[in-house]
């Protein structure tokens, strides 16, 4: 049966089952009325089937009097960027993020920019089904125009953040091994590095929209890229996904560097400069609190996703936050995971800080975290994570999103799943034994 994923993240599905023609119409127009007339800027991240999505979703905006300006493919936070940087009154970038080739989706900014709030996904959905009745009359349609300078803009824009020595980065020239996994990172990442004087070994960097192995840049996936660094004797090694919202990087020994050590590092360097507050989601390392207390400065956790870091964000004036998946975010120029803007901070990182790759990881706190998806068949999820609760009282609780209980040596975090039958848990510890220990223990006490 056709499915259609639709969430506070976007509408996402598989093309041709379930992410057909009717629904990119109907959910597109829902979005223009959500928007109102105006300017709406339009991206896509370069898989096979963004250009057919692009067309309908552009049709639509159209038909309904808003005028498009499609930026072409880019990163995601390139239409973030663009949105604020255009003064549009929304964006829509054509991606499915991480994916495998069969899906596609609509990524759904407001009109500052950032990915719109739950309240706001709420008030489009409650007009979905009027959403077809008003389209504009022959004169008074929307209009079409590029504008190929978005990416450029957003580039220049990273190059410009505050504690950035451009000029000392190019002198070190970075050897580089980048993997672009055929997305839109092929057309962003190479000419980002190049303008930082790096020397760039690229693979995966084809434009064919076409991913060579499964997108999600997690080590499991990621095998041949991390013997390419060893085999080029690269100093670095960067992935992003399809929509370069995440990095992930790979050490001068190929070997993982870790997402969450993506995010800590960041905030790192960056509370090493400026102190002030940093928010990251519940799900997302310990050692962020390690260094945040190094500095004086003070850790706020937000419910999973990145509009609820942003949020959280806002609501705290913090100057850093992220996700554990690789995602950076400043408020400024993007509010928003921006891979583009990790990078230039690691290489900064990395170049005051005069080791290796290998060197600075182990300069972080070390943590090990262990995840499991708990199958519970018909039992109620909300009745799991109660009982849990209930025995765990004692501990350090939140319950902002799912459940988290903080213990002296570790940290688990309890989530139940909207589509599937089952919670995810993920265990944090100084060790890997002692994170698969804590949670088989979990999945016992949850299976049983």
């Amino acid at each position: 049966m056709p499915t259609l994923m639709v969430s506070v993240s976007g509408i996402r599905g598989i093309v041709g089952d379930g992410l057909d023609p009717q629904a990119i119409v109907k959910y597109a127009s829902a979005y223009a009325d959500f928007c109102g007339r105006g300017k709406i800027v339009i991206g896509s991240d370069g898989r096979i089937s963004g250009e057919m999505v692009s067309k309908l979703v552009i049709g639509a905006l159209l038909a309904k009097g808003n005028d498009v300006v499609d930026i072409g493919i880019c990163p995601t936070p390139t239409v973030l960027f663009n949105v604020k940087n255009l003064k549009a009154i929304g964006g829509i970038q054509i991606s499915a993020s991480h994916n495998p080739n069969e899906w596609n989706a609509l990524k759904l900014l407001n009109k500052k920019g950032e990915f719109m709030t739950t309240e706001e996904n709420n008030q489009m959905l409650s007009i979905l089904e009027l959403a077809n009745n008003n389209y504009a009359v022959w004169n008074k349609l929307g209009k079409l125009t590029s504008y190929s300078q978005g990416l450029d803009d957003h580039i220049e824009a990273v190059l410009k953040l505050p504690f950035i020595n451009i000029s000392k980065i190019r002198k070190k020239k970075f050897k580089v091994l980048l993997d672009c996994v055929n997305g839109a990172g092929a057309y962003s990442m190479p000419k980002l590095l190049e303008k930082l004087g790096c020397k760039v070994v690229e693979i995966n960097c084809s434009k064919s929209g076409i991913f060579p192995r499964m997108p999600e840049p997690i080590p499991e996936n990621l095998k041949p890229t991390r013997n390419a660094v060893k085999k080029h004797k690269a100093e670095i090694g960067i992935v992003v996904d399809p929509d370069v919202d995440r990095l992930v990087l790979i050490t001068d020994k190929g070997e993982p560097f870790s997402e969450e050590n993506t995010i800590t590092q960041a905030i790192k360097f960056w509370l090493s400069k400026k102190k002030g507050n940093v928010v990251v989601n519940l799900s997302t390392t310990r050692a962020v609190d390690d260094v945040a207390n190094e500095f004086g400065c003070k850790v706020f956790r937000s419910p999973v996703g990145e509009a609820n870091v942003v949020k959280k964000m806002k609501e705290v004036n913090a100057i850093i936050g992220g996700e554990g998946s690789g995602g950076v975010i400043l408020p400024k120029p993007i509010f928003g995971r921006d891979a583009l803007t990790g990078t230039v901070i690691m290489l900064q990182h990395l170049l005051e800080f005069g080791g290796t790759m290998s060197q600075l990881k182990n300069s972080l706190p070390q943590y090990f975290i262990s995840k499991k998806k708990i199958q519970i068949g018909s039992k109620n999820p909300n009745e799991i994570i109660n009982s849990l609760i209930a025995k765990y009282s004692g501990q350090q609780i939140n319950t902002n999103d799912g459940l988290r209980i903080d213990f002296t040596d570790h940290w688990a975090h309890f989530r139940k799943s909207n589509t599937e039958p089952i919670i995810r848990c993920i265990v944090e510890a100084k060790n890997k034994k002692d994170a698969e220990t804590y949670a088989d223990k979990y999945f016992q006490e949850i299976s049983n």
